[in-house]
């Protein structure tokens, strides 16, 4: 029930946000300015906070990194390659499509979930893994994408326009400011945090308010699909890793249930910025959310005696 307590609530305001744009209430082009807004402010906001305030020692647990982490690579790549291999997609929706199978959403569902139920312990693989997506796999989206729309013809240009992107941008100085050891000041920390805690409510609301019934059934075979990878084969992935690295039963745990969580909300923010696959990434956001309900729970009942002995 705990999972579904989590999850169930992230689907209602997809829904709130589909019934508000089926029914006229809203028009859907007011989309476009949620999604703007929570690329431009809430998500860097949310990355900068989120990386400075993690102790820079902390994100070096190898193990876990190479386990979650390689999952996530792992299943990215995957793919990515399946569909450039169609022929049919280009540099820029291959990406899209590889990191709607691959990158998690960690830090609004998987963290309170291992917080519920193991603890404090848990929050720090958590708090880990979102770093991870923030710092490794935003910047690899970003460049990809941006490679795809300014071409390799001015590296220079294309330099500076991923470096100016918010994501890298925001990335960078979170980074910088973990490794510096400096506490952020509390009313700095609380002034991100507020800004920060739009981002959920206005991307998936968003997702809801520009999706219509004929846009998810289009996608509906190519989100199940990509559903599959990111909720059965992500977690499979990341859990030998973590048994070939001889990573502890708690990180393990963690690392898996890390890897099970739905498709990041942030996804679509990316795609639909950049105008790439908006459709597919909202009706798998969706598909995920909804699927992940089930397979988080077979998820935690696997695991559950891995863990017991580390409390």
């Amino acid at each position: 029930m705990q999972v579904a307590s989590l999850v169930l609530p992230v689907f209602a305001i997809i829904v709130t946000g589909w019934l508000a744009g089926a029914s006229g209430y809203l028009s859907r082009f007011l989309a476009d300015a949620l999604v703007h807004f929570a690329y431009n402010v809430a998500m860097p906001a949310l990355l900068i906070v989120t990386i400075a305030q993690e102790p820079a020692r902390n994100l070096l647990e190898w193990r876990f990194l190479l386990a979650f982490g390689g999952g996530s690579l792992i299943c990215f790549a995957l793919v990515f390659l399946a569909v450039r291999a169609g022929g049919r997609h280009d540099l820029a929706s291959s990406t899209i499509q590889g990191m709607a199978a691959a990158m998690t959403n960690t830090g609004f569902v998987a963290l309170p979930i291992l917080h519920a139920i193991y603890g404090q312990p848990a929050v720090l693989p958590a708090a880990v893994a979102t770093v991870f997506v923030a710092a490794v796999m935003f910047p690899i989206t970003v460049i990809l994408l941006e490679r795809d729309a300014h071409g390799t013809a001015h590296a220079a240009a294309l330099a500076k326009q991923i470096l100016l992107n918010p994501m890298v941008l925001s990335t960078l100085t979170g980074l910088v400011w973990a490794i510096t050891g400096l506490p952020i000041p509390a009313t700095v920390a609380t002034y991100l945090n507020m800004i920060a805690a739009a981002l959920t409510p206005c991307a998936l609301f968003a997702i809801g308010l520009g999706l219509s019934v004929e846009s998810l059934r289009s996608s509906l075979s190519t989100s199940f699909a990509l559903a599959a990878v990111k909720l059965v084969v992500m977690p499979l992935i990341v859990y030998g890793l973590c048994v070939l690295t001889g990573l502890n039963p708690l990180y393990t745990v963690a690392a898996v249930i890390c890897a099970a969580v739905p498709t990041a909300k942030t996804v679509y923010v990316l795609a639909h910025e950049h105008k790439v696959e908006e459709k597919l990434v909202a009706a798998t956001v969706s598909v995920t959310t909804m699927l992940s309900v089930a397979t988080l729970l077979i998820a935690l009942y696997l695991l559950s005696g891995l863990a017991t002995g580390t409390l």
